[in-house]
């Protein structure tokens, strides 16, 4: 019985990883025979999914209380698949197919994007396990790979359905524009900004706030996949970008106290 309890939260985060790998397999075509589905799209929706899921995992786990060293790791590696290789991938295969003379001239360009975005997913979540789970209770150190990866994402398959790589041969810096994002999300990865959990609050319009933007994300992330919900893609990234811009402001304005904290944390460990 002490046992099976850990298989809830190990359950979801096999999908998470499972759905990271599928994201991958989209978007380098090995569906393609199979589907005439958008991959971008898809592996998108895939990456979301894992969004999604990468909390249910932690509160299965604080549910059963069946939080383990061996979760922790295995969680660890789950979103390094989901958060960072299916984003990284995503990107210099969109470029492969829709920006082929572009990405050629520029394919170092893109494999250094693709290595530093990855690097930094990878420092991102060794140093969450190592330092800011228990140091940091309140806050992430960092962008969250979570994000990250939500926001490449989402990003991606927004330029790609808005046309961005047809408007891109009239106007080429628009090709920057991705590449930008990636590489931006990645220094904030392990950048020494704070952001602010979504946990409870004592203050209740905090909590309502967070409960309303909990809810609107799963929904929207549940109807991704859909073509014909309006606007899916700008209502995304403006949930997480406000929540990314308004949270690092929040981290900035009282970083003092949280470095004062943080410090007493290390002096007692």
């Amino acid at each position: 019985m002490k046992k099976t309890r850990f298989i809830l939260p190990n359950a979801f985060t096999s999908m998470n990883f499972l759905l990271g790998v599928f994201a991958i397999c989209w978007v380098t075509g090995i569906f393609s025979d199979f589907t005439d589905r958008d991959p971008y799209r898809m592996s998108a929706y895939f990456v979301v999914l894992c969004v999604l899921l990468d909390k249910l995992d932690g509160f299965a786990a604080r549910l059963v209380n069946a939080s383990s060293e061996f979760g922790a790791q295995f969680d660890s590696l789950a979103d390094l698949i989901a958060f960072g290789l299916a984003p990284a991938f995503g990107l210099l295969f969109s470029y492969m197919n829709y920006a082929k003379d572009w990405s050629s001239k520029n394919f170092i360009l893109l494999l250094v994007v693709f290595s530093v975005y990855v690097l930094c997913a990878a420092m991102r979540l060794a140093k969450f396990n190592a330092m800011d789970c228990d140091n940091l209770p309140d806050y992430f150190s960092g962008l969250p790979s979570t994000f990250a990866g939500g926001i490449n994402v989402v990003g991606l398959s927004f330029f790609i359905h808005k046309g961005g790589f047809e408007a891109a041969t009239a106007s080429p810096t628009l090709l920057f524009i991705p590449v930008f994002i990636m590489l931006l999300s990645a220094m904030l990865m392990v950048s020494p900004l704070f952001l602010p959990k979504v946990k409870a609050r004592k203050n209740k319009f905090i909590n309502a706030a967070q409960f309303v933007l909990i809810i609107a994300v799963y929904i929207l992330g549940f109807l991704f996949i859909s073509p014909n919900v309006p606007f899916i893609h700008e209502m995304f990234i403006a949930l997480m970008l406000s929540y990314v811009i308004i949270g690092f402001g929040v981290g900035l304005y009282r970083r003092e106290q949280i470095c004062k904290e943080l410090l007493k944390c290390e002096e007692k460990s």
